[in-house]
């Protein structure tokens, strides 16, 4: 009688774990893909930079733009960004069918090249494309940004 006991309470122990697992995979989101990269870069295309703020992660994290250069958090980068874009009146940002999405748990990186077209307030149309590297982290349910680095090919 001891030894089923042993054993049935073995089973119910199997069982519960199996089930805490599983219902722990239900809850991750599905990795982001290329539309969901995209929605970011739409986000920048408003030139506003509360539409992206919902995509990066509050905190200390480090994110590398084309200008000036380095920026420490979301806050940092946010006001830094309002600068930048404020000679601007429209933008257009589009990804590259070079995008690669690498999950990896609750870490996602994915790379590719962005094509930019950008009018500023003087009428000027700037085009051309840049390199994007991000990763993402899984935070409650919703993947956000981490670290980025955005960067134009010297001519």
């Amino acid at each position: 009688m001891k030894r089923l006991f042993t054993i049935s309470l073995c089973l119910l122990g199997l069982t519960l774990s199996g089930l805490a697992q599983s219902a722990a995979r239900k809850s991750a989101p599905p990795a982001p893909d290329k539309a969901y990269l995209q929605k970011i870069w739409d986000g920048w295309s408003t030139l506003d930079t509360a539409n992206v703020a919902k995509f990066y992660a509050s905190g200390p994290h480090t994110f590398f733009d084309i200008a000036p250069l380095k920026y420490g958090s979301w806050q940092e980068y946010e006001n830094g960004v309002k600068g930048e874009l404020s000679g601007y009146k429209s933008a257009k940002f589009t990804l590259n069918d070079d995008a690669a999405i690498h999950p990896h748990g609750d870490l996602v990186w994915a790379t590719a090249t962005v094509k930019e077209e950008m009018t500023t307030k003087a009428g000027k149309v700037e085009m051309g494309n840049f390199r994007w590297t991000v990763v993402l982290d899984n935070q409650d349910g919703k993947w956000l940004i981490v670290h980025e680095h955005v960067s134009e090919p010297v001519p």
